[in-house]
Formats: structure tokens, C-alpha cells, sequence
């Protein structure tokens, strides 16, 4: 069945309330349990999966996570390891002479400034190594329950899409995200948002003719042969 063309939204304009309302209400009927996807049993292990998350699937972490974290039991253990045995421990997840040393630095400084504690708040966790605004609200959202407004590639893509935001830098689209929606909403968001993107609004070739945001979303307006 052909679909119906969608008018085009002018280029400045900002999400109307009623809109955004209406796509919460079709991610909450879509993805009403989307959660954070790492497995973890606390901070510490949600951070070092998070750092481990950049350029590598949830799954493969989670393949990785479990006899790194038998044999790194506690932030001492990190800040201490020897960083060929970790880079050999995560070498599946890429990038992983970077990320070891992220990892171990995070650790030291854990240690050194904060009790061995991962801290709850936003400055104190970008200040740490490896450590950005998306992996930040990770951890706020998901292990400390402080609603975080986590854009990644798939948040980016998805929002920019539904006329959620213009911007293509990922603290402008937080920024426009936060703005628009309330604070209770940002963690599920996170989730459902990256839930879509995986499913069905991937970067190329989206299921646009399923996708149940079909008319929310100003890609399909431009793209309507889709």
C-alpha cells in the first residue's frame, strides 16, 4: 500500500507539546520496559561496562563483563591492574589499549579523590578519564536513579528524525531533549529512543512503512518514498 505523503515542517520550527506527547505516548505503547541493556550489579561495574560500550555492541561487552569481573572484583583491583592483562581481557570489545587505560586511570583516581566510590553527579563523573556526558548519564540514570538525558548515535539519529532537535552535536540535542521533556521521562527515553533505533529507525535503510512514528517523523516527510 502506497503511503500518504507528509507535509514538511518548516526549518526552525521546535517541536510542538502535543507532538512530543504523542511520540511518548507511542514509545511507552511500543517499548514500555526498555532499560539500560549492560548487565551490572553496581556502579563500578555499570562504569566500566559504559567504557567498554564505546564502538562495541552491549552484547559483546556482556560476553566480555562477567570474568573481567570475577577477576577485577572491586575499584582497588582496577586501579592496580597490570595494563597487559587488562588490554588481553577486553581486546574483544576495540579500541581496548585506550579503554584499559581509561579504565585503570578512572580507577586510580576513584581511589585517590572519592573513597573508592563512583560519585553521583554529573561534574564529578565527566571529570574522571574516559568518562564523557553520555557515559555520565548512564550511570546517573541507571545506577543512582538521577534521571539522565543519554544521547548516543542511535538518540542522535531517532530525535533528529522525529524534529525532537536540529542540532547534530550530541550536548546541543541533550540540551533540546532536556528542554522539551520532562526530567522524570530522560532515563526511559534514553532507552526506548535506542530501543527504536536498533529495531526499526536504523541509520540506513529504516523500516520506516512499520514504524508506528511514522507520522511524527519529519525523515519520513522528506523521504517519502521510503
Amino acid at each position: 500500500m502506497q503511503r500518504q505523503a507528509l507535509q514538511p515542517r518548516g526549518k526552525n520550527a521546535q517541536p510542538a507539546a502535543e507532538n512530543v506527547r504523542a511520540i511518548l505516548s507511542i514509545l511507552d505503547e511500543h517499548y514500555p520496559e526498555a532499560q539500560c541493556t549492560l548487565v551490572f550489579r553496581n556502579p563500578l561495574e555499570l562504569l566500566v561496562a559504559t567504557i567498554l560500550s564505546a564502538q562495541c555492541t552491549d552484547q559483546r561487552v556482556n560476553l566480555v563483563t562477567p570474568d573481567l569481573f570475577s577477576k577485577y572484583q572491586n575499584v582497588k583491583a582496577f586501579a592496580e591492574a597490570e595494563t597487559s592483562e587488562l588490554e588481553e581481557a577486553i581486546m574483544s570489545t576495540g579500541f581496548y589499549r585506550n579503554k584499559a587505560k581509561n579504565i585503570i586511570a578512572c580507577c586510580r583516581k576513584l581511589v585517590d579523590e572519592f573513597d573508592g566510590q563512583v560519585p553521583n553527579n554529573l561534574d564529578a563523573l565527566v571529570g574522571l578519564p574516559g568518562v564523557g556526558r553520555k557515559t555520565a548519564n548512564v550511570i546517573l540514570g541507571n545506577a543512582f536513579q538521577i534521571p539522565g538525558m543519554v544521547v548516543d548515535t542511535h538518540v542522535a539519529r531517532v530525535s533528529k528524525r522525529l524534529g525532537l532537535t536540529k542540532e547534530d552535536k550530541p550536548e546541543k540535542i541533550e540540551r533540546d531533549l532536556m528542554h522539551s521533556i520532562s526530567a522524570s521521562r530522560w532515563t526511559l527515553l534514553s532507552h526506548q529512543l535506542i530501543q527504536h533505533g536498533r529495531r526499526i529507525c536504523s541509520a540506513r535503510n529504516p523500516k520506516c512503512r512499520v514504524c508506528p512514528l511514522l507520522k511524527h517523523c519529519d525523515y519520513a516527510r522528506e523521504n517519502p518514498s521510503n
